[in-house]
């Protein structure tokens, strides 16, 4: 079985060496992302946590959308945050954005992210 690297410039370069995701058989192993915007690489910093959560999963969305998947085939993310006590705004926005599909998940609190970043998603698929 051969592994794939996916690459799109519809979301943000790796910040170290590393691929966005890595294809290998049928499932996607998509690296954590931060809340970046793709265009500019810069880290989003409005203070609404929601926010950075919707733009991280954006993100996994296009590295999935070019590795020929969706949100729909994720099966697992692991959410990791600065502040626990944001843990409920988070949900309100992963839920919404994911709707009905419920894959399983970690969150954890972090001392530090890279960028010094409030959030960041990473997620395997299976298609």
């Amino acid at each position: 079985m051969a592994n794939t690297a996916i690459q799109t410039s519809n979301a943000p370069a790796a910040v170290g060496p590393y691929s966005q995701a890595i294809k290998a058989g049928n499932t996607i192993y998509v690296s954590g992302q931060l809340p970046l915007d793709p265009a500019t690489g810069e880290l989003y910093r409005g203070g609404d946590i929601k926010e950075e959560t919707r733009i991280s999963l954006m993100n996994v969305k296009a590295i999935l959308e070019e590795a020929g998947a969706s949100l729909k085939d994720v099966v697992k993310c692991t959410v990791f945050i600065k502040d626990m006590n944001q843990f409920g705004l988070i949900n309100e926005m992963y839920s919404e954005i994911f709707g009905e599909s419920k894959p399983a998940r970690v969150c954890v609190e972090v001392a530090r992210l890279p960028k010094d970043a409030n959030v960041e998603i990473d997620a395997i698929a299976v298609i």
